[in-house]
């Protein structure tokens, strides 16, 4: 087990990134997202993300846990999550940018809050184990 606390502060993240996805996603489903401004299919488009993002989370906490046993796929398995993030982050963002979400009065802060959160989760996954 390592003795490394940039690497326990880095499982941490990568745990409390994979914990986040699985609240949200929880939280989204239980909404209606009946609001009139939803662009048309919004919730048939973001309805397949909760099988990519709980993948992400496993992907995460699995690297997680095999970084802090000192693991050489931890590493393997942070950068392919950190590439999965820079992906995910990037769809999100042409998404809302195309139907209008980061506009202020349709969540936008928060959308954009997701995006950039997800965006610098991965580069800081890439930046730190490429």
């Amino acid at each position: 087990m390592t003795h490394d606390a940039a690497t326990w502060a880095t499982a941490g993240l990568m745990a409390l990134g994979a914990l986040t996805f699985a609240a949200y996603w929880v939280a989204w489903l239980r909404l209606p997202h009946d609001e009139a401004w939803l662009p048309a299919g919004y919730r048939d488009h973001e309805t397949p993300f909760v099988v990519t993002d709980t993948l992400l989370a496993l992907l995460l906490l699995a690297a997680a846990v095999l970084l802090v046993l000192e693991e050489p796929a931890g590493e393997s398995l942070a950068l392919v999550a950190g590439g999965m993030m820079l992906f995910l982050g990037t769809l999100d963002a042409a998404y809302f940018w195309r139907t209008g979400l980061f506009a202020p009065a349709h969540e936008g802060y928060l959308n954009l809050a997701i995006v950039l959160a997800v965006l610098a989760g991965g580069v800081f996954l890439i930046v730190r184990f490429a």
